[in-house]
């Protein structure tokens, strides 16, 4: 017993010395128990890590109060960094290296395993000299993966300042590479950049290394390369001429600045590595507009590396040296164009986009700019396009588009077919085109810019969107039906034009109409020897405006059956065949134009005013 106490004395001695010895040192501070520090010096297996801290001097951080949590690297780990990075013991890692890569472990705060989730951290190393954290990506889709090094083997160890998370690899400063690789959103980026390398530029090496850093990358998401593909009409990044992924990835590097979002103001140019500006706005939340003037939103900011900062971006940005090489579709100049983002998001959203990024069809597209996107959402009480029924908003841009090529120069005064339909048929809506002052489509939107060329087709880009038509747009749109509008408006008539509005669907649409032009009203006032509408009883005009109205039926050219028709006055009488209308009076009169389709019924015109008995 007595010698069991002197030996157990002269160990408790020994140990006392040597603790007053580290502490004279400097190399260590007493700790308690239970914190990381304690937890590291008491596992073996973390000798490295220990001896990495305390040559770091970064053993008193990790015990204290202060809270953290640690990846904590094993033996094993620091032996695989040494051998991989050339050096033979810790001795030969540079402290400031050693400290940055050991604090690259270290995240502020208890998180433990279950708190985690896919996304980015900061840990305690910084940039340079800058108090910029650098960036961890943390995988919790198959356990905890960081930045697609390091596993943790072992989570949630608990300690009295935080938690430790046991991991098989040291993680590294990262580089822009280093996190482009880490987060599986930015793997087509990562191809791009790989299919982009040749002999004079290795993208992978240039952005992992030192040479022009920092770099400041916009990194768009594969969304954001989904979409490109889609506007340039290609299957995959193999289908891009090299020297065009070249001028676009260049695109989306600043070098030799690390520009994080604090930096970005309202109109901020910036020289790309590509040579072309970029520009900041702010306007409507972090934003970059390139050579197309359409924004490109920034979704992800100051995913700091060793190397440079990364802002992740929902569009590929196109420099002007691109736009003047690729031929894009009309779906892809909705989406290059600024004042089309509108429409391309409805294009997305009802599926048409792939129907005009098809370069075996051509078509003539009436493209409304975003304000008048705007105005239609608040004409129709919405907050947005996604409150937009979807069929509904299919068959409005529908109404927007034509078969064919149809320059300016092409089109005249006359009725044209969109590709809108009515109700459930495929007939065509018609559109009335009138370019007696440049060119007004239906009365209500005018072309603004045209003849914007496309791969398949072209585009006039207009003021306001063309809204579905009724049968009363084509009569006001339509001035060879203005005595008409004047009658179905007099004050003293029934609301004639809230009721040839009716929706298809509801009674007592749809509506077959047809029309006099003004010739038939003026031979009408010579037939009753009077000298304007205005000489015509309130009683008979109603009745003789009744009379030029089929209710309930959308009755087209191709649908006329000889006999006697029904109408919201007289009963009329058809010759189908001769294309004529007799009134109960026996007057006769000819359908001179078929077939002006409205989405809410169909008008024909004719050249005599119809009469009740």
């Amino acid at each position: 017993m007595k010698n069991l106490f002197k030996i157990s004395l002269l160990a408790f001695l020994m140990i006392f010395a040597t603790a007053c010895s580290d502490d004279d040192n400097g190399d260590t501070t007493p700790v308690t128990e239970d914190t990381i520090a304690v937890f590291v010096q008491n596992n073996p297996d973390y000798s490295s890590l220990l001896a990495a801290l305390e040559r770091a001097g970064l053993v008193e951080t990790l015990n204290g109060s202060t809270e953290y949590t640690v990846f904590a690297p094993n033996n094993d780990a620091f032996a695989a960094f040494l051998n991989d990075n050339g050096f033979a013991s810790l001795d030969d890692v540079p402290v400031d290296l050693l400290t940055n890569v050991l604090l690259n472990h270290v995240v502020n705060g208890t998180n433990n395993s279950g708190d985690l989730s896919t996304g980015y951290i900061n840990s305690l190393a910084t940039f340079g000299t800058t108090d910029f954290n650098l960036s961890l990506f943390v995988d919790t889709s198959s356990g905890v993966r960081v930045n697609n090094v390091a596993s943790v083997t072992t989570p949630d160890v608990a300690v009295s300042n935080g938690v430790i998370h046991a991991v098989d690899t040291v993680i590294g400063i990262p580089t822009i590479v280093t996190q482009a690789t880490a987060n599986p959103d930015f793997s087509i980026l990562v191809e791009a950049l790989i299919a982009a390398t040749d002999a004079n530029t290795d993208y992978v090496a240039l952005l992992s290394g030192s040479t022009s850093s920092p770099f400041t990358v916009f990194a768009p998401t594969n969304d954001a390369f989904a979409n490109l593909l889609a506007t340039l009409g290609v299957a995959s990044l193999d289908d891009i001429p090299q020297n065009v992924l070249q001028l676009v990835l260049n695109y989306h590097v600043i070098a030799g600045a690390n520009v994080r979002a604090g930096d970005l103001s309202e109109g901020l140019t910036a020289t790309t590595f590509q040579g072309e500006d970029i520009t900041i706005s702010l306007a409507n939340g972090p934003q970059i507009i390139d050579a197309t003037g359409m924004p490109s939103n920034i979704i992800v900011t100051d995913v700091q590396t060793g190397n440079g900062v990364v802002h992740a971006i929902d569009k590929v940005i196109l420099p002007q040296a691109v736009i003047d090489i690729i031929d894009p579709t009309i779906a892809g100049l909705a989406m290059m164009t600024a004042d089309l983002s509108t429409l391309a998001e409805a294009l997305q959203i009802t599926g048409l986009d792939a129907a005009l990024n098809d370069r075996s069809a051509e078509f003539t597209v009436f493209a409304p700019g975003n304000a008048a996107f705007d105005a239609f959402l608040s004409d129709n009480g919405f907050a947005n396009l996604g409150e937009v029924p979807v069929d509904v908003l299919t068959q409005v841009i529908l109404n927007h588009a034509l078969t064919g090529t149809n320059l300016s120069t092409s089109l005249s005064t006359s009725y044209d077919n969109t590709l809108a339909t009515f109700g459930t048929s495929d007939d065509n809506l018609s559109i009335y085109i009138n370019t007696d002052s440049g060119v007004t489509l239906n009365g209500v939107s005018n072309v603004v810019t045209p003849d914007v060329t496309a791969a398949n087709g072209v585009v006039h880009i207009v003021d306001a969107v063309i809204g579905l038509p009724t049968v009363v747009t084509f009569a006001v749109a339509d001035p060879t039906f203005e005595t008409l509008v004047a009658a179905l408006t007099r004050p003293d008539q029934p609301d004639f034009v809230s009721v040839l509005s009716t929706a298809n669907g509801t009674s007592p649409a749809p509506f077959t109409v047809f029309a006099p032009t003004n010739a038939a009203f003026g031979d009408l006032l010579v037939e009753l020897g009077i000298g304007s509408l205005d000489d015509i009883d309130t009683a008979t005009l109603t009745a003789t405006l009744n009379t030029h109205v089929i209710p309930e039926a959308n009755v087209r050219a191709e649908d006329l059956v000889d006999g006697p028709v029904s109408t919201l006055g007289d009963d009329i009488t058809i010759d189908a065949t001769n294309g004529t209308i007799t009134d109960q009076n026996g007057r006769v009169s000819t359908i001179i134009v078929v077939n002006v389709q409205a989405a809410n019924g169909v008008v024909h015109a004719i050249d005599t005013v119809l009469l009740p008995q």
